[in-house]
């Protein structure tokens, strides 16, 4: 069966659109790269390089096997218990703040305040958030939780509202017809309605509050972060790919337990 084709004729305005639009794209592109000031390869890229295959080849297997608290196990545990109290607590958190961004709950004007609300939350990185946590509770992992948990604020309180508005209102309707107080639809209508929802999305941040609890260290907010940047400022190479190795098979393995708990869910 032979196919039709049928050449589509375009009009000396397309033509002019597209160019427009490629010529500007291809001209943005060409003005961000010649934007940036680069000054070639060192002259210790060679040796670095050479470092860094000899430290894969021989991780600083002494380092994972101290059980202290200047061990690699005792890092990988407070990242993960970082990880785990800062997803907790923007969870609980991001309810209300969902619950006032979704319109089917109360109404277009007071959800756009708290929309206004969640992206206000959502624009400050970790990073920033970790330093000025650190001027206030000192460095450590309390600064990483709270870190993430404000940071994360953002997202879920983005995708709970979300959630929200698109859950089926005719069991909240019911209950309202009924005398149901609010606190009754919320936790009778609202909640039970979307918790599978809630509980898949707080998954996913928890993948990803997982590797940025591994890189607050670097501000010293706790976490394995903080060994390391200094194995790599010491170029203790060996040290450092250890830690990468090790930092890559946990994310990877909390990642699938992740997955598969929510594709169960939803």
């Amino acid at each position: 069966m032979e196919n039709i084709i049928v050449k589509k004729n375009i009009t000396p305005g397309q033509f002019l659109y597209r160019v427009i639009n490629y010529g500007g794209l291809v001209l943005l592109i060409l003005w961000g790269m010649l934007g940036i000031p680069y000054k070639g390869v060192m002259a210790s890229a060679q040796g670095t390089m050479e470092s860094l295959l000899n430290g894969i080849v021989h991780p600083d297997l002494g380092y994972l096997a101290n059980w202290t608290i200047d061990g690699l196990p005792f890092a990988i545990v407070e990242t993960i218990a970082i990880a785990i109290s800062g997803t907790f607590v923007s969870a609980v958190i991001s309810i209300p703040f969902a619950l006032l961004a979704s319109q089917n709950i109360v109404g277009r004007r007071v959800s756009l305040v708290g929309k206004f609300f969640i992206t206000m939350i959502r624009t400050f990185p970790e990073l920033i958030l970790a330093l000025i946590f650190i001027s206030v509770v000192g460095p450590g992992a309390p600064a990483g939780i709270l870190a993430l948990g404000i940071h994360s604020i953002g997202m879920l309180g983005k995708l709970f509202s979300e959630a929200i508005e698109s859950m089926d209102m005719g069991v909240k309707e019911a209950l309202e017809s009924c005398g149901g107080s609010s606190m009754e639809v919320l936790f009778r209508a609202v909640l039970p309605q979307v918790s599978p929802e809630l509980i898949s999305y707080t998954l996913y941040r928890f993948e990803i509050n997982m590797r940025a609890a591994s890189t607050l260290g670097l501000v010293g907010a706790g976490g394995i972060g903080a060994p390391l940047i200094f194995a790599i400022r010491t170029r203790a190479w060996p040290r450092a790919m250890i830690i990468v190795m090790v930092l890559v098979v946990t994310v990877s393995v909390i990642d699938m337990i992740s997955s598969r708990i929510r594709k169960g869910l939803v």
